[in-house]
C-alpha cells in the first residue's frame, strides 16, 4: 500500500475501518503508535508520520498504544507484498521458522542467498527479517502480558524467547517498559491462568462464518476434528526444538467485536504463536473482502464474506484430498478418519469427540499399500499417500504457505495419483493460494455451464488473482440450486 500522508490522516480522523491493519500512525510527541480506529482524540497531522507495518513503527522507536492494542489488528493479504521472495520470507517468519533456525538456512529454503533474501526483504517492508520477527514476538508478549496472569516466564518462552533476561531486555529496548508496566491498564482483570484465556484474532468484515463452518463440518476427520455448539474443536500436535506438544484447540466467532477466539489446552501455550498463524490461514481471517469482490464483481453480490478455507497441517489436508478423489465428501472423511485411528497418536481430551492426533508423514511413509489397503482405501490410493508422506518426510515435499508455488506444484505433478485437480486444489487450501483453481472440477463445469476446461479458465481469467475465492463462489450456487 503507498501511503499518502493526507489520506492516511484523513482516514484517522474519521477512523475509517477500512484502514485498519493496512498502516499505523505514530505521533511524534508521544512516541507512540496506533491503529486508524484509535479511539483518542486525533493529534495534528503535523506530529504525524505513517508505516504500513508495525514492525517499522518500533524500530524507528515507537511503542504500540495500549488502547487500541496495535496486535490485536487484522493482518493483510500475502497478495499485497509485491515481491513474490519477501511474501514467502514473511510466511517462514509468520509460522516461526526463525525459532528453530537461521537466516542463512531460511534462505536456503527459500533457493536464494541471505543477502539477497534480506535485502528484498527490506525494500518490501522496511526493516530486516530478524525486525520483523522480533516485532511479532513482542507484540504476542503484550497481548499475553496484557490478557493473562502467566507467569513472565511462561510469556518469554510462549513468544519465542529463549531466556527470560532477553525478553526483558528486548521489552525495555523496543517499549521502554517491563513486564509489570506492562501489564498496568484499564479494564477488568486478566484471566488467572491460560485455561480461561482466548486468543483473539481479527478479520476486516464482512465474514461468513455459518458458510465457512459448514464446509469444515462436512470436511471434519471423525475424532481429529469436530465441530460442535457452533464452535471449532480439534487435536493439535506441533514438533519444536526437538519436542512435541499435544493438545486441543477451539475456535469460537465474536460477532459483535469482529473477532474469532481461540482457546488452546495448557499444553500448548510454549506454541501458541505457530497455533495462531494456523488457524489464521484455516480460516482465512487476512483477506479483504472488499478487494477481492470488487475484482469478482456480480459473483460475490450474494455472499460477499465467502472465505477460502486453508488448512491447519498441510500434509492431513492433502490426504483427506487424495482420498477424496471420486467419491463422496462424506466418504473421503470416513476415510481419512479410518486412517487417522490406525496410524495416528490416541491422545486423551476432555472433548469426547476427540480421540487422536492425525500420523505424522513419517507413519505412514513407513505403512505398506496393504497396511493402508485393510482400511478400504484403494492400492492406488495407498501408494499415492506413501509416495506423498515420503516427499514430505524426507524434506522434498513441503506443504505450507512461503513455498514457490510452480516448484510445488511441479513435485506434487510429479507424484502418482496427483493430477492437476488436486494439486490445485492443494495449493488453494495447503498453500493458501488466492489464485488456485480447480478448472477440471465437475462442479466448477455445471456452475459454469461449460465442460471445457480451456473455456473455464479463459472465463474465469477475469477473476484473478482471487480465482480460489470465485471457485469458492461458484461451489456455493450449486448449493442453491440443489
Amino acid at each position: 500500500m503507498i501511503l499518502n500522508p493526507n489520506q492516511c490522516y484523513q482516514a484517522v480522523t474519521t477512523r475509517d475501518a477500512r484502514f485498519d491493519g493496512r498502516f499505523f500512525v505514530a505521533v511524534k510527541t508521544t512516541r507512540i503508535y496506533c491503529r486508524p480506529i484509535c479511539r483518542v482524540k486525533p493529534p495534528l497531522q503535523k506530529n504525524c508520520c505513517f508505516f504500513g507495518h508495525a514492525a517499522e513503527a518500533e524500530v524507528a522507536g515507537f511503542r504500540p498504544c495500549k488502547r487500541c492494542r496495535p496486535e490485536l489488528a487484522p493482518g493483510a493479504s500475502i497478495m499485497e507484498v509485491s515481491s513474490q521472495l519477501a511474501r514467502a520470507t514473511a510466511n517462514f517468519i509468520h509460522q516461526d521458522f526463525l525459532a528453530d533456525h537461521s537466516l542463512e538456512e531460511l534462505a536456503g529454503q527459500l533457493g536464494v542467498t541471505d543477502r539477497q533474501m534480506r535485502r528484498v526483504f527490506q525494500d518490501e517492508f522496511g526493516v530486516s527479517p530478524v525486525e520483523y520477527w522480533q516485532t511479532q514476538r513482542l507484540l504476542l508478549a503484550k497481548q499475553l502480558l496484557t490478557d493473562t496472569r502467566l507467569p513472565v516466564t511462561s510469556v518469554a518462552m510462549a513468544s519465542g524467547f529463549h531466556s527470560l533476561r532477553r525478553f526483558n531486555v528486548s521489552l525495555k529496548e523496543r517499549y521502554r517498559m517491563t513486564p509489570t508496566e506492562l501489564r498496568k491498564k484499564k479494564g477488568g482483570p486478566a484471566a488467572d491462568n491460560s485455561s480461561e484465556f482466548s486468543f483473539r484474532l481479527s478479520y476486516r468484515p464482512p465474514f461468513d462464518w455459518e458458510r465457512l463452518l459448514g464446509f469444515l463440518s462436512r470436511r471434519a476427520i471423525p475424532q481429529v476434528e469436530v465441530i460442535q455448539d457452533g464452535a471449532y474443536f480439534r487435536t493439535v500436535r506441533i514438533h519444536r526444538q526437538q519436542r512435541d506438544y499435544s493438545g486441543f484447540i477451539e475456535v469460537r466467532h465474536e460477532a459483535d467485536g469482529q473477532m474469532i477466539s481461540v482457546r488452546l489446552s495448557d499444553a500448548l501455550i510454549p506454541v501458541c504463536a505457530v497455533i495462531l498463524e494456523r488457524v489464521k490461514r484455516l480460516f482465512d481471517l487476512q483477506a479483504d473482502p472488499a478487494i477481492i469482490n470488487l475484482a469478482l464483481g456480480p459473483l460475490a453480490l450474494e455472499r460477499s464474506g465467502l472465505r477460502v478455507p486453508g488448512s491447519f497441517d498441510g500434509f492431513e489436508m492433502s490426504v483427506r484430498a487424495i482420498l477424496g478423489q471420486q467419491v463422496s465428501v462424506a466418504g473421503a472423511s470416513t476415510l481419512t478418519g479410518r486412517l487417522a485411528a490406525r496410524f495416528g497418536t490416541p491422545i486423551v481430551v476432555h472433548i469426547s469427540s476427540l480421540g487422536y492426533l492425525f500420523p505424522e508423514a513419517s507413519r505412514i511413509a513407513s505403512a505398506t499399500p496393504r497396511d493402508i489397503g485393510q482400511l478400504g482405501i484403494t492400492g492406488r490410493r495407498a501408494e499415492t499417500l506413501i509416495a506423498l508422506a515420503t516427499a514430505i518426510h524426507k524434506g522434498d515435499l513441503r506443504l505450507e504457505p512461503g513455498n514457490r508455488l510452480e516448484g510445488t506444484l511441479r513435485q506434487l505433478s510429479q507424484i502418482p495419483g496427483v493430477g492437476e485437480w488436486t494439486a490445485q486444489y492443494i495449493a488453494m487450501r495447503a498453500l493458501s493460494w488466492p489464485d488456485a483453481f480447480p478448472h477440471t472440477d465437475l462442479g466448477l463445469r455445471k456452475a459454469l455451464n461449460e465442460s471445457n476446461p480451456k473455456k473455464i479458465l479463459e472465463m474465469t481469467e477475469k477473476y484473478r488473482p482471487w480465482r480460489a475465492y470465485a471457485a469458492l463462489h461458484l461451489w456455493s450456487s450449486l448449493e442453491k440450486k440443489s
